[in-house]
């Protein structure tokens, strides 16, 4: 480890003020405002699940202070607008977490895990009404449009289920993936109409989402894994292709497949 001092999370406030000062600080930095950095934000959030997935702790290291300085941005930028700074951000969440789990930080007691989820809920709904928010009575209240869509799925089938509304197992929602499969290929063979595809392909994507969560398997994570296999298993047929002096763009496609194969009992092999 080095010898120098370490940093501490008042050093980097500091830097991100010096970075948005108008006369000594980075223009680029100068320049950005909310909506700029949003995607920013998210990406860094993303790289911050790939560190995990990848289970590189000293990367989770490095993309947990990416994310950091995203939210020092925010702040920053939020400060010289006389909006709220870093300590406000902290106090929100601080009392946030606080007032969420009485359980722990007070005296209420639940029966099981499924009773205290319904206890958030309801503490997540008076919140949104202390905030004057238009009331809204319904299950799905309060779920946000800013998700991406599979977790915005995935949340409105948590909500709906907690009240009731859900296939009991994963059985009959399988048998809900074939007939929503049935009819996409029932729209390709009545012409692929681009609406109609939209309709009944989303249909399939909200039934996996619901698929996964039957089986405790978070779809994000699942889709990682099938996006990393894809991706390792295809540069090894770029591999093979090379090794027998053909480039793997001007093979057909029959030969292509064997490749494919070829590359997934490589991978099988210990």
């Amino acid at each position: 480890m080095s010898d120098s001092p370490r940093h501490s999370l008042d050093d980097l406030l500091a830097i991100m003020a010096r970075l948005r000062d108008p006369e000594r600080g980075c223009p680029w930095d100068v320049k950005q405002d909310f909506a700029s950095i949003a995607a920013y934000t998210i990406e860094e959030a993303y790289e911050v699940a790939d560190a995990i997935d990848r289970r590189d702790w000293h990367d989770l290291r490095d993309e947990l202070g990416d994310l950091l300085l995203q939210v020092a941005f925010h702040a920053q930028m939020a400060a010289e607008q006389g909006l709220f700074d870093f300590a406000d951000v902290a106090h929100a969440i601080s009392a946030k977490m606080l007032r969420r789990h009485p359980h722990v930080f007070g005296d209420t007691r639940y029966a099981d895990l499924d009773e205290q989820m319904q206890a958030w809920e309801a503490i997540k709904a008076a919140e949104r009404a202390d905030k004057g928010a238009p009331v809204d009575t319904s299950t799905l209240a309060g779920i946000s449009s800013g998700l991406p869509e599979w977790k915005r799925a995935q949340k409105l089938q948590q909500r709906a289920a907690a009240v009731g509304f859900a296939w009991p197992g994963p059985a009959p929602v399988l048998a809900k993936l074939a007939e929503e499969v049935d009819e996409v290929r029932a729209e390709f063979a009545n012409g692929a109409d681009p609406a109609r595809l939209q309709d009944e392909i989303g249909d399939v994507l909200f039934v996996l989402v619901n698929l996964a969560r039957h089986a405790g398997v978070d779809f994000s994570q699942a889709l990682r894994h099938a996006n990393a296999k894809f991706e390792r298993r295809f540069r090894q047929m770029e591999q093979l292709a090379a090794a027998d002096g053909t480039a793997f763009a001007e093979r057909t496609l029959d030969e292509q497949e064997q490749l494919w194969r070829r590359a997934k009992q490589q991978e099988r092999q210990p």
